[in-house]
């Protein structure tokens, strides 16, 4: 089974830490990186720009609605993911737990809708 792991951490707290403790937390992800692909779990991965690099798009009554930033104000930003397949969510949290997002922000996970017939088939 897939699940997405969503990051979610606070809004500009990487900008403000100093460079010895901003390198020494991406040595913690890349090794967390490493331990997920050397485990046969991880399917894709990748950090996000932070939330003013984001633009949203709508379509209402037939009119295009797009606007600088992210969705919704918070105080925690999407700022990575993880695609993880593993046999079961118990496994995703156990990963999940691992995560060195964890310590500082959320996790979310959502299991990854199959669908039968391929794109288009019915979930």
């Amino acid at each position: 089974m897939q699940y997405m792991m969503l990051i979610y951490g606070p809004e500009g707290g990487w900008d403000d830490a100093p460079q010895e403790q901003r390198d020494a937390m991406m040595q913690e992800w890349f090794a967390y990186t490493q331990q997920m692909g050397e485990a046969g779990v991880m399917v894709a991965g990748d950090a996000l720009l932070p939330t003013p690099a984001a633009t949203s798009v709508r379509v209402r009554d037939g009119k295009d609605l797009i606007t600088d930033g992210p969705f919704a104000e918070t105080k925690e930003a999407l700022g990575g993911y993880y695609l993880m397949e593993v046999p079961s969510v118990d496994e995703a949290i156990v990963w999940a737990k691992r995560c060195p997002g964890v310590h500082y922000g959320t996790i979310e996970l959502r299991p990854v809708m199959v669908f039968e017939n391929g794109p288009g088939g019915t979930p």
